[in-house]
């Protein structure tokens, strides 16, 4: 059983005793928590909070346990049901509510469930919140209303909305993408996007769709999290039946991975890429991805002469660097598209539609969409430590070492070199170090992992 808080909510393992799993008890009080922390920025006025779930076997009870939480902190609940996590995000700013409660473990499998917290803009909260909401929760200091003041629950259904949304964006051009009379392919891994996607495809004129695990069970086809290994019969399929591309998302829809034509895999790196150049390409401005995201973007950026920056990981701090930054378009290198002319968080389904217009206005394969891009390859790794080994201090060391390069340190380590990078984090929870690479050939990035991994065992 595992149980994990953090400063982006509650996740944790179905079953067990409470604090070792994410039980019911664990759910009313993280929900208490936030309820508590969020009437404190909103004053003495009733509360509505937007609640939106996944497919996952275990959403209907964790639902139940978190709407009723909430009525009984006394604020009103507008319960939108299986909705993808942009969905809710949207829907947020939809009824002006003061924040959301998304019910989804993302890529993680079946056993898990997790809280996500948004705020009234319909946006992760940041460090700071979430770290008043674990000492509420650690404290127990909430306090449930009296009988006369309980809150109420209205159902709404928010996945038209949320098609309409993407329908209506500028950039989306559905003449286009509705002349080039593509055949497309979306494996939904028998979550919301099943429900959603289909939806947004046919209201693009898509007649002909393929849909793989689209029926909205919660019992997973294969290991959710959309990397290559876990997609080889799904792209044998997008081959067998002759489609234009193929599209597949994680349980909650805030990723997408892109299959060519021929079963190759576009590469979830170069999705933010390939939606960026058609962006770019229309309304030039600053783009923003995570350090360790790949290069890529920043090429993309720059073809345009605009100005490209990294972000710690993590997607909150992603939508910051971007507001910084006026950027028009940013996002994570896990297929994560974030276009703040519709709303800032990953969204699929805005993906989708742009990278649609995009394969529409070229007029081209979508294997040969993707050769035009750089080819870089990421090596992921990491090295395991002692407990008493000060990996702080380690990480320091390795910045003086190759000070003569570009380093970043604002998350970790990232050391760029001329045509390659490496970035070095400490793991939050175990000792370990994540060493991430990145060069023009996957040989080329493992040497320089190995290469970063020899340095360190040699400061040990």
């Amino acid at each position: 059983m595992t149980l994990i808080k953090s400063i982006s909510g509650i996740r944790g393992t179905i079953g067990g005793q409470a604090g070792e799993g994410l039980s019911p008890l664990d759910v009313v009080k993280f929900t208490a928590s936030y309820s508590t922390f969020m009437q404190s920025q909103a004053g003495d006025k009733k509360m509505t909070i937007v609640v939106g779930r996944d497919a996952r076997i275990s959403g209907e009870m964790v639902n139940s346990l978190v709407v009723g939480t909430l009525m009984g902190m006394g604020v009103d609940v507008v319960n939108i049901g299986l909705a993808t996590t942009p969905t809710t995000e949207l829907a947020v700013t939809a009824e002006k509510a003061d924040g959301g409660i998304i019910l989804t473990a993302s890529h993680n499998p079946k056993q898990w469930n997790a809280l996500k917290l948004l705020n009234a803009d319909g946006e992760f909260l940041n460090d700071k919140a979430g770290k008043e909401i674990l000492a509420i929760a650690e404290n127990e200091a909430f306090t449930f209303a009296e009988v006369d003041d309980l809150g109420q629950v209205s159902e709404k259904d928010y996945t038209d909305y949320h098609v309409d949304h993407v329908l209506n964006l500028e950039l989306v051009d559905v003449e286009a993408i509705k002349r080039a009379n593509f055949k497309v392919a979306i494996d939904a891994v028998n979550s919301v996007g099943g429900i959603a996607i289909p939806k947004l495809l046919k209201a693009f004129g898509v007649e002909q769709i393929v849909e793989i695990n689209c029926e909205a069970t919660g019992h997973f086809a294969h290991v959710p999290e959309p990397l290559p290994e876990n997609l080889v019969e799904t792209s044998a399929i997008i081959k067998k039946e002759g489609v234009d591309v193929g599209f597949v998302v994680d349980p909650d829809v805030d990723r997408l991975a892109i299959i060519n034509e021929d079963g190759s895999m576009f590469n979830e790196e170069y999705t933010l890429a390939a939606v960026a150049d058609y962006v770019l390409s229309k309304t030039p401005g600053n783009t923003v991805s995570n350090l360790s995201s790949s290069r890529v973007l920043r090429d993309v950026t720059e073809k345009y002469g605009c100005s490209y920056t990294a972000s710690a990981v993590g997607e909150v701090n992603v939508v910051a660097q971007m507001k910084a930054t006026n950027a028009i378009i940013g996002g994570e290198g896990n297929g994560g598209v974030i276009y703040p002319a519709s709303h800032s968080g990953r969204d699929a389904l805005v993906g989708i539609g742009l990278f649609l217009t995009h394969l529409a206005n070229k007029q081209m394969t979508c294997s040969a969409l993707r050769a035009t891009y750089p080819a870089y390859f990421i090596s992921k790794n990491k090295i395991e430590l002692t407990p008493e080994i000060d990996v702080d201090g380690l990480l320091v060391k390795m910045e003086e070492k190759y000070a003569h390069e570009n380093v970043n340190n604002i998350d970790g380590v990232k050391i760029d070199f001329a045509d390659r990078w490496v970035h070095l984090r400490k793991s939050n929870t175990e000792p370990i170090i994540r060493i991430y690479s990145e060069a023009p050939s996957i040989e080329e990035a493992d040497a320089l992992a190995n290469q970063i991994i020899s340095d360190i065992k040699g400061l040990i």
